[in-house]
């Protein structure tokens, strides 16, 4: 950075060169955290996959969204106009309609959603592959550690009846 030029808020050096995610949440001013964690969020991630290339009104989105309270939803959509990824238009009218779109930088992070999909999509055969694996490793494991506390505890019960 030149003499003379301030930090940006919310400036963090080194995000794009090799760096320490634990960082994250230790780097002065840098809101890099604050923003993955609500942007990646589940409500988050659905609102914004469903306002792609059109609006929707309050109550479309409510119901498209399967699970969420009206609280949560209120909540989630101000949060992501707060950080300028959704624009809220009220229309003048009895009773009040309001609508939500992405702003171009809300789909700009759509796009990013898009290729996580992708990979989910391309990859869920492996994902299951291995959770399968991992569930019959650990249980096998369990199998094992009760059976090996079993025979300890019989070893225990013929020690203390004097038998070897």
């Amino acid at each position: 950075m030149e003499d003379g030029t301030s930090k940006s808020l919310g400036y963090c050096p080194d995000t794009d060169a090799d760096y320490d995610v634990l960082q994250w949440d230790t780097r002065e001013d840098c809101e890099v955290r604050q923003i993955l964690d609500r942007v990646a969020d589940k409500w988050s991630l659905l609102v914004i996959a469903l306002l792609d290339r059109r609006s929707l009104r309050f109550t479309e989105l409510r119901r498209k969204v399967d699970g969420i309270s009206q609280r949560m939803l209120t909540r989630t959509l101000r949060h992501l106009e707060r950080d300028g990824l959704v624009r809220r238009t009220v229309h003048p009218t009895v009773p009040p309609r309001v609508d939500y779109e992405l702003t171009p930088l809300g789909a700009t992070l759509h796009d990013t959603i898009r290729a996580l999909v992708t990979w989910t999509e391309t990859h869920q055969n492996e994902i299951a592959a291995a959770r399968a694996a991992y569930d019959v490793r650990t249980a096998d494991e369990q199998r094992q550690a009760e059976q090996e506390t079993e025979r300890r505890e019989q070893i225990a019960r013929s020690v203390s009846a004097g038998r070897p």
